[in-house]
Parts: structure tokens; C-alpha cells; sequence
């Protein structure tokens, strides 16, 4: 959600029944606005929470002026003070596989798994080690923000368009949708850089928009029924909330600008999705 309407944002997205004290507000609603200003960002998101055992993690995002460009993650253990973290890499998400279980809520945190390593010695037998591998639990939280960022972040169709040159903006004309597109799951892409879109042949492109229709529909997400889609407010209020990484609410308002998506959860993916539908 856009920092600069946090408050309205927060209040649409408290269905879920997890939301923030207002001292948390308060805080955020000040450090949010500074940390546009010293890293220069052109829009700041914030994120969400996710929940540790020890303490929780405030997430915010920063973004540039291409949306699609790779977004800059920060996180605060007190909404005041904010750390960058380092991009996501494929090494961190093979090493964060076999860490399961919730966050302790301090970065320094160590978890210890144990790997299978051969050695070979010149001219003679290969050999298998049990070695301890330890990894930080910031370097997790990067995988788990990265990992939810590309399967379940939401925006409505016509809130970016894609510029002849490349570059994707934020639509200034965009007033939200109708009430009778809003109940429809393709009219949400995702908001990373297309996958299933680059796979489809032509003619299934022939009735898409470019500047508009450049990314992935929720309708095609694998597996079928991961998202829940309901009215809420007397039909004034899309809520949609994800099956698969529960804790991720997104909302919109028809005919109105006003939409975003938060997650609040223990950062812990729903594997079971696919035996419960």
C-alpha cells in the first residue's frame, strides 16, 4: 500500500483483523516520508509485517520511476529506524529451502542445517562429509519478502501502463474499476515482470492491449482456487486474500483509486494448498 494514503489504506485492508496501533501509525507515517526523501525514491510502499517470535518485522518497499524495475526492501524492527537489505539471489533461496518454522524476529539469528559435501583427493576415493552450514535470518527474510513479492503481489488492470519505450509508469488516469470488472480475478495482474505472458502465442495476444495488458492475469495461477475473492462494505470493498501465502490481503475500491495489498503473517507458505482444494 502507498504510503502516502497509509491511513485510508490500513483502514480498508482491517478485515483481515491484524492491524497496527496507532503509536505503529504514527510511527510509520513519519519514517516513511523520510525514507522517500534520503534514498529518493520515487513511491514508498509499505510491505506489511511479518510475525516473529521475539519481535516482528515492518517491511517497507521503494520503488523508482520504471514500477517494474527491481524494488528496493527495507525493514524495521520499530518503524522508525530502517534497514536496506541486499537483493535477493537464487544461492539464498536454495540455502533458505530447508529452513522451516517462524522467524525469531532478530536479524543476527543463526539457523544450522546440514549438508552432504564430497571430497575427492587427488588419485584416490571420493568421500562424503556432514557438513553445518549456518545461515542469518536477515538473509531469510530477503528470500520469504522475494518469494511472496513474485506469486502473490496484486494490482488491478489500467493502475500501470507500459510506455512505447519500455518503461512502466503509474496511470494518473486511472479512476479503478467497474463494479462488474472488479468481481472478475482477470482483471488483477501480478506486480512483477511477466512469465506466463511471454509463453502465449500470438493469437492469444491478438485481443490484449499492450499498454495496458503486459502482465500476468490471476486467472491463470497454478493451482486453481488459490485465491479468494469476496465483496465486503455493502459491495463498496474488493477484498482478495491468498490461499497459498496466507496473510496477503489485497483491496480495491471500484471506481476509485484507492486500492494496495499488505501481508501480515508468519512468513510461512501454505504447502497443503493443493490437498485442501
Amino acid at each position: 500500500m502507498d504510503s502516502e494514503s497509509l491511513l485510508l489504506s490500513l483502514e480498508l485492508a482491517a478485515g483481515t483483523g491484524q492491524g497496527l496501533s496507532p503509536d505503529r501509525r504514527t510511527a510509520l507515517l513519519t519514517s516513511l516520508l523520510l525514507v522517500k526523501r534520503d534514498y529518493r525514491y520515487e513511491r514508498v510502499l509499505f510491505w506489511g509485517r511479518i510475525l516473529g517470535i521475539v519481535a516482528d518485522y515492518y517491511i517497507a518497499q521503494g520503488l523508482g520511476e520504471d514500477q517494474l524495475a527491481p524494488r528496493k526492501t527495507l525493514y524495521s524492527l520499530n518503524c522508525m529506524e530502517w534497514s536496506l537489505l541486499p537483493p535477493a539471489t537464487e544461492e539464498m533461496a536454495a540455502q533458505m529451502a530447508v529452513v522451516k518454522g517462524r522467524f525469531m524476529g532478530d536479524p543476527s539469528h543463526e539457523y544450522e542445517h546440514t549438508e552432504f559435501q564430497r571430497t575427492t583427493a587427488e588419485g584416490e576415493k571420493t568421500f562424503e562429509d556432514d557438513v553445518v552450514v549456518q545461515v542469518k535470518e536477515e538473509t531469510r527474510l530477503v528470500s520469504v519478502i522475494d518469494q511472496i513479492d513474485k506469486a502473490v503481489a496484486i494490482i488491478p488492470r489500467g493502475a500501470l501502463f507500459k510506455t512505447p519505450f519500455g518503461p512502466v509508469h503509474v496511470n494518473r488516469t486511472f479512476e479503478g474499476l467497474p463494479l462488474s470488472e472488479a468481481r472478475k480475478l482477470s482483471s488483477y495482474f501480478h506486480f512483477r515482470e511477466p512469465v506466463d505472458l511471454k509463453n502465449r502465442t500470438l493469437l492469444e495476444k491478438a485481443d490484449l492491449d499492450p499498454s495496458l495488458d503486459f502482465l500476468d492475469s490471476l486467472e491463470n495461477d497454478i493451482p486453481k482456487g488459490s485465491w479468494s475473492i469476496q465483496m465486503e462494505r455493502g459491495n463498496s470493498l474488493v477484498v482478495l486474500r491468498s490461499l497459498l501465502w496466507p496473510g496477503l490481503t489485497f483491496f480495491h475500491t471500484p471506481r476509485t483509486r484507492n486500492h494496495g495489498y499488505i501481508y501480515v503473517g508468519t512468513g510461512e507458505k501454505n504447502m497443503d494448498l493443493p490437498f485442501m482444494l
